[in-house]
């Protein structure tokens, strides 16, 4: 689910194909992906459009489609050699928009961190382990902050990485006992909010100093 500039609530109900905003109380739909496509993970963009992650039926393909209203305006699944941008699986991708204009997607199925341009081409792909780190990079949320710092989610290695808006890694958040890290949040304070998969807890930090 997302939030509109306007605040009203958007989410997807990837069984009935369509992502729907509560207004007054009341549920729309706003969108009804093409058939054998499903909606997943969803970002409201600051020009007021949708991005919107969808798999097929079988999880064989996965894009990212900027909907204007209901009107398709963008598709992001190939890159300039025609190759797929994001990898097929049972996972999920997750989507955010940074200030720059970049879309920023965590794709769990490659264990990799896919950012492309306004126009859709791949800028750079991030898979790093954290320093120290014993398990394989595993990226779950995905969020930015207002000077465009890319803040992902490795749920193995129980930490967070801290990247600027071209992929440069600027530090681990790793002394605070983030256990599963899964949900993220950045809030107007510049804190991120953790939720944390097997506790169910949630941690606020200030993570730039």
């Amino acid at each position: 689910m997302t939030v509109s500039r306007q605040g009203e609530l958007i989410y997807s109900d990837s069984a009935n194909r369509t992502v729907n905003i509560v207004r007054d109380g009341k549920t729309e739909t706003l969108i009804t992906t093409p058939r054998g496509w499903h909606p997943l993970e969803l970002c409201c963009t600051r020009s007021g459009d949708i991005l919107v992650s969808m798999c097929t039926t079988d999880n064989s393909h996965y894009k990212i489609v900027r909907y204007q209203g209901q009107r398709v305006t963008q598709e992001i699944d190939k890159d300039e050699h025609g190759d797929p941008i994001y990898q097929g699986g049972k996972y999920q991708v997750f989507v955010v928009e940074n200030n720059n204009g970049d879309i920023v997607a965590s794709d769990q199925n490659a264990d990799t961190v896919v950012v492309v341009d306004r126009t859709g081409k791949v800028r750079f792909r991030y898979n790093d382990k954290p320093p120290g780190g014993k398990k394989s990079f595993y990226p779950s949320q995905i969020v930015t902050d207002s000077m465009g710092h890319i803040i992902v989610a490795d749920y193995l290695n129980n930490c967070l990485h801290i990247l600027d808006q071209n992929g440069q890694f600027l530090r681990c958040v790793d002394n605070c006992g983030l256990e599963r890290p899964s949900g993220l949040s950045v809030d107007s304070e510049g804190r991120v909010w953790v939720g944390l998969f097997d506790s169910g807890e949630v941690k606020v930090i200030q993570y730039m100093k």
